[in-house]
């Protein structure tokens, strides 16, 4: 959130981010046939449990994300009780395939489970793509529902591209500059 400061010294915010929401119909990309990518990519994903979560849980947890363009990839079941993933104040780091994204804009968590499982924060990193840090602030995930954050849509989703389209045509002229381009 960015704070402007007023004349009488208070704050207020002059771009609020969406927050995380639970989605009431949303259908993943299960098989590699409905990906509009023909390309498969892989991407890492590290997950930070927050220090407000019970442990150790058996909740699982499966993930999905996509971009602007309809690429969805879909993680199902990472989590392993056995395996002490997801334990309180702990990351853990998973590979994952699917289509190749341009920019991750979306991430949805479906937690499975009575322990209630709590992210801190989940970052993606790709091939070609900036890292995506999606920020759940320690708030508890609901069950049996995709909830999470979405910058693809609205406001959000038009700020995002024009600073993507920006540090594209940026990091264009700096190649450009230093000789790459002949």
């Amino acid at each position: 959130m960015i704070l402007l400061s007023q004349a009488t010294g208070g704050l207020r915010p002059i771009v609020s981010l969406p927050k995380p929401a639970a989605l009431s119909s949303f259908n993943t990309n299960s098989t590699i046939q409905t990906f509009k990518s023909v390309e498969t990519c892989d991407f890492s994903v590290t997950i930070v449990t927050s220090c407000s979560s019970p442990s150790p849980t058996r909740d699982q947890v499966s993930l999905t994300f996509g971009d602007a363009y309809g690429n969805q990839v879909y993680a199902p079941r990472l989590h392993d009780p056995f395996t002490r993933t997801f334990e309180r104040c702990s990351s853990d780091t998973y590979q994952v395939y699917g289509p190749c994204t341009q920019q991750i804009c979306y991430l949805y968590i479906y937690r499975s489970g009575y322990d209630g499982w709590i992210p801190h924060d989940i970052t993606i990193y790709g091939y070609n793509i900036m890292p995506a840090a999606f920020r759940y602030k320690d708030l508890p995930v609901p069950a049996d529902m995709w909830y999470g954050l979405d910058y693809c849509s609205g406001g959000a989703k038009a700020e995002f591209l024009w600073g993507w389209v920006l540090l594209s045509g940026l990091v264009t002229v700096l190649y450009t500059l230093v000789g790459g381009g002949s």
